[in-house]
């Protein structure tokens, strides 16, 4: 017989949406039942089998612990969290920009309370780098960044999740097949049971959107098609951009290119970091971390250059295009594929020797190889000039022996529509986070999670 059980609030993902929802609601009705439903493991069980020494490459497990388990796919990121909304979303759009900015103060708050209260926050106001980026036909956006690092950040969760355990009910390992409505009610489905409860909050993720699409035509919740950002991430001596990282942690640079005019801009800086593997519905991307911990730092910063790709019609799965780029670097390179700059601009492969023989020593063991059987003309032209135009403001960038790793890929769900409450036309349906295709990034998608949970503790008032 099914294991059914009831409760007044039911949340699907354990990412930092579902995580700031559980925290809001606790604190303001302590009375309610909650439940969180998550597919991958709890934070302490999530390990990734990749060593580099006995296992070198994605070996495909079941649910994948980077991207799945307690703290999302943000658990083992390096815990930047801008306070801003010049980019990480658009939830000012829904909540307004004072009130998004509050929200995102708030989580800084409580992540600084729990374990984050030594770390460092950044801040562009009055910075001479923006009006160097401006004379060099460059762009620096705005923010202030609180940098948990790697390290903090999961000590952040850790507490979070201890303070969570004895009033909200965990479900792990617990894929959800399917959400139903019940009546009005909401039936969540899967192996072996189903959870019913009077408000869902879904927080799927990136790593959910295949499910989050089906749900929506399931409930016949309109949606339409978000953008995919296509790219390299850059690995080069800290000393390059030391200037910059000292003083900012993280610099938001965007160029727009001569020759398509297409906007590239870094992403995910990471000084003194390591770039890492990633793993996106079986399909394996680049990615970086950086730590707090002196011990744990290299002498390498990685930075993602990213080109956002928006299609019209009649074309709608921007994610599929996303894919298919990923799938044949995959299929070239056995996974992510690394090459030199110089190697790059003298159209030939690079061969683990040449890469052994230059001056900067890789973070990760990529397979050698060529970015431009696999990017596009377009992006890659774009990337090329990116780097020429950072050589202007942080001389050695465009070094033969700067590393590029490909692909790296952002994947954006379909923007699902919701009012001003983050609500869908059902009523106590709520779609936050980076599966709503509302929220980019760690700060934008807990505020979601906090504002969502003050609509409902309004409404059991």
């Amino acid at each position: 017989m099914e294991n059914r059980k009831k409760y007044d609030v039911m949340i699907i993902g354990a990412g930092p949406g579902g995580i700031f929802s559980a925290w809001e609601l606790r604190h303001l009705c302590p009375d309610l039942r909650i439940a969180v439903l998550e597919a991958g493991h709890e934070l302490k069980k999530r390990k990734c089998p990749i060593d580099g020494e006995k296992i070198k490459t994605c070996i495909g497990c079941r649910v994948c612990s980077i991207m799945n388990g307690f703290g999302g796919a943000g658990a083992f990121s390096d815990g930047k969290y801008n306070i801003t909304n010049d980019f990480g979303g658009t939830l000012y759009r829904y909540i307004g920009r004072e009130k998004a900015l509050e929200l995102m103060h708030y989580v800084d708050r409580i992540n600084t309370s729990h374990g984050g209260g030594g770390t460092h926050m950044y801040s562009t106001a009055g910075t001479e780098l923006k009006k160097v980026c401006m004379q060099n036909k460059l762009t620096l956006l705005e923010a202030s960044v609180r940098h948990l690092g790697t390290d903090i950040n999961y000590v952040v969760l850790e507490n979070l999740y201890e303070e969570l355990l004895s009033s909200v009910d965990f479900f792990f390992d617990t894929k959800v097949e399917s959400l139903a409505k019940n009546g009005e009610e909401y039936l969540a489905s899967f192996e072996g049971g189903s959870i019913l409860a009077d408000t869902c909050i879904v927080s799927a993720g990136r790593s959910g959107s295949k499910w989050l699409e089906k749900v929506c035509s399931d409930l016949k919740i309109p949606t339409k098609s978000n953008r995919v950002d296509i790219g390299v991430r850059v690995e080069i001596p800290a000393v390059i951009f030391s200037h910059i990282t000292d003083e900012l942690y993280e610099s938001k640079i965007v160029y727009r290119t001569e020759k398509f005019e297409d906007n590239v801009r870094t992403f995910c800086m990471n000084p003194r970091g390591i770039v890492v593997n990633e793993n996106t519905n079986g399909i394996i991307t680049v990615n970086g971390h950086s730590f707090e911990d002196e011990e744990r730092k290299t002498e390498n910063t990685n930075f993602a250059l990213l080109v956002s790709k928006h299609f019209s019609e009649p074309f709608k799965d921007s994610n599929g295009y996303g894919e298919s780029i990923a799938r044949l670097s995959n299929m070239l390179g056995g996974g992510v594929i690394v090459q030199r700059f110089g190697d790059l601009e003298r159209g030939r492969r690079s061969t683990r020797k040449r890469i052994e023989e230059g001056t900067v020593h890789p973070t990760l063991n990529a397979t050698p190889g060529d970015l431009s059987l696999v990017l596009p003309k377009r992006i890659l032209d774009g990337i090329i000039e990116m780097i020429y135009a950072l050589d202007r403001i942080a001389p050695g960038t465009a070094n033969d022996d700067t590393l590029l790793y490909g692909v790296e890929v952002k994947f954006y769900n379909m923007e699902v529509e919701v009012d001003r409450n983050l609500e869908t036309l059902h009523k106590g349906l709520y779609m936050i986070g980076d599966g709503s295709g509302v929220t980019h990034s760690l700060s934008h998608a807990s505020a979601s999670g906090v504002y969502v949970a003050r609509r409902i503790a309004e409404r059991e008032a």
